[in-house]
């Protein structure tokens, strides 16, 4: 491994961490990369604050393998015993908001790019670089991949996995829930309490249990997370709010589900969004025949990423490790980021030493 790339990933990681990058704030971090490119005479296309680059011998009849991760970070949680933007340095971690997911990733993989930038392969290699992914925004991965859906054949997905190989990922689909009552005088016992009939919703949402069983995922995923309700303690309140985080598999669609649920509450259930799709590559796929041949883990992910937002057979993988992510005093190991550069690099040399054209 190349000691170079790995000093030339930290240094540009901590540069990123510096720099906020909230989701739908990423214009800095995005000038700063444009600029970090145009230093190398390498063109980038930018797409809002979306960052696409290719190589310069790009060839339309190859197939193209993107490589993707996400700018944005979440906003940092208030436990944090060092400032997120200007953690302390050290010899063998690197600290900060966004390190682990996806910084690693990211830095990782523009690095890759960069090694292969010059070479001819059997498929072309694209970086895009995205926004908006920790908040699901219109101008993300959303809006990018109308721009490049006809141009990709299969990608790499740069989140936190250890460098497994997630071939599968569950959905995500978040419901806000109304229980509505009549309010009254808590201590003449009036009105219905709309709390109690969140309750009984509840109750019943967390004895559900779904027919379908996918042989990947197993089971869909139903949590309640978030419950509100009252203006004051004697007052029996008339709305109650609650949060439902279910992650679907492939087995339901996320219209399904609403279907599902809603004859069998009281409360009014509304979708934030219906597009969150779960995603699977099939067995088969080049992409999972180079897993196989490098003895790489593979697994389906309980979390989401812009795999959800694209339409073409991915795997999901990079450095750092999925617990650590929104957590406080974020971190990942420079070790990881030299095993996430060597990892790339060793996927993509397999991959295109070994690949055919699939049927896609």
């Amino acid at each position: 491994m190349n000691k170079g790339y790995t000093d030339n990933a930290t240094k540009l990681l901590r540069k990123l961490i510096s720099i906020r990058a909230f989701s739908g704030e990423e214009s800095l971090r995005s000038d700063y990369l444009v600029n970090f490119f145009h230093e190398k005479k390498i063109t980038v296309k930018r797409i809002g604050n979306n960052l696409v680059l290719q190589q310069p011998h790009h060839d339309s009849s190859k197939p193209t393998l993107m490589l993707n991760s996400h700018l944005d970070t979440v906003q940092p949680v208030s436990t944090y015993s060092f400032d997120p933007f200007n953690p302390p340095v050290s010899d063998t971690h690197l600290y900060g908001l966004g390190s682990n997911d996806a910084g690693a990733s990211l830095v990782s993989m523009i690095v890759s790019f960069l090694h292969f930038y010059d070479k001819k392969l059997p498929v072309n290699l694209m970086l895009a670089l995205s926004t908006e992914e920790e908040n699901s925004g219109a101008g993300g991965m959303r809006m990018l991949w109308q721009t490049l859906r006809d141009e990709v054949d299969m990608a790499i997905i740069g989140e936190p996995t250890g460098m497994r190989a997630a071939v599968a990922e569950r959905g995500l689909l978040v419901i806000d829930a109304e229980a509505e009552g009549i309010s009254g005088h808590a201590a003449r016992e009036e009105g219905v309490n709309a709390l109690y009939i969140a309750l009984e919703d509840i109750a019943f949402l967390r004895s559900l249990k779904f027919n379908k069983i996918s042989p990947s995922m197993g089971e869909v995923k139903l949590t309640v997370t978030q419950i509100h309700a009252g203006t004051q303690h004697n007052v029996v309140p008339d709305r109650c709010s609650f949060v439902i985080d279910i992650r679907p598999t492939e087995m339901y669609t996320n219209q399904e589900i609403m279907e599902i649920l809603q004859p069998k509450v009281k409360s009014i259930l509304r979708a934030r969004s219906l597009i969150n799709r779960s995603s699977a590559t099939p067995t088969g796929h080049p992409l999972r025949q180079c897993a196989e041949q490098l003895d790489i883990e593979t697994y389906t992910s309980p979390t989401t990423s812009d795999w959800m937002r694209i339409s073409c057979p991915a795997l999901k993988m990079g450095p750092g490790e999925s617990a650590r992510s929104h957590q406080a005093d974020e971190f990942i190991l420079i070790k990881e980021v030299e095993k996430g550069i060597e990892g790339y690099i060793r996927f993509i040399t397999q991959l295109t030493a070994d690949y055919s054209l699939p049927n896609i």
